[in-house]
């Protein structure tokens, strides 16, 4: 089962995503900050992680730099998922090593095939 962990302090961005991804079959996990998303990555191994920018105690671009940066988990894909829709933000978050980079409100059907892409690598 693949597992997909969704990082986002909004509760309802958290059920919007999860009921398009859980309509595929995938497994959801949630986090709801940059530092739970971490421990939640270390422990469970998600296949994929959708990142929020802009969350309490660590950012999705700290997230992302962690993730990318350390050599056991580098591989993992990152999707950054957030209202920040200016182009220098696009270009950070692929500089901090994100796989793609989607602009709140996100379509479903680009988070979908975003997602599927990814996975198949």
């Amino acid at each position: 089962m693949v597992k997909v962990l969704i990082v986002d302090d909004s509760m309802t961005q958290r059920q919007l995503m999860s009921s398009v991804l859980e309509q595929i079959g995938l497994t959801v996990l949630i986090a709801t900050d940059g530092v739970e998303a971490w421990e939640q990555i270390q422990q469970i191994q998600p296949d994929i992680v959708v990142l929020d920018i802009i969350m309490p105690r660590m950012n999705g671009y700290e997230v992302c730099r962690k993730i990318k940066t350390d050599p056991t988990i580098h591989h993992l894909p990152v999707v950054l998922c957030s209202s920040k829709t200016e182009e220098f933000d696009r270009y950070w978050g692929m500089k901090q090593g994100a796989d793609a980079y989607l602009a709140k409100p996100f379509q479903p059907k680009e988070l979908l095939s975003t997602i599927q892409k990814l996975l198949k690598g």
